[in-house]
């Protein structure tokens, strides 16, 4: 088996736990979350802030593991919080 990182193992386990349910109604969840990244990606305005280049870099850096153009990571980020879904982690 290929080594797992982090999130796979939760994943993992969960599904052992049997704590993953199935989705009901897979097509209307599927649609909602369409909609969502639709509306978090749509650009509507530009805008021009200023960062500090450590910020930038560990942005850019964030951007490119998750595979994402750094703007997007940005917008998203910019997007859950003002949805009041952004989170900030909690230390173990």
């Amino acid at each position: 088996m290929a080594k797992l990182d982090k999130e796979e193992r939760e994943i993992l386990n969960a599904f052992e736990r049997g704590a993953l349910k199935p989705i009901l109604e897979k097509e209307a969840e599927l649609k909602k979350h369409r909609e969502y990244a639709a509306a978090t990606f749509k650009a509507e305005h530009r805008i021009n802030i200023r960062l500090s280049t450590r910020d930038l870099q560990a942005l850019q850096k964030r951007a490119l593991s998750e595979g994402v153009p750094y703007q997007t990571l940005i917008a998203s980020i910019l997007h859950k919080y003002v949805d009041g879904q952004f989170q900030e982690k909690t230390p173990n």
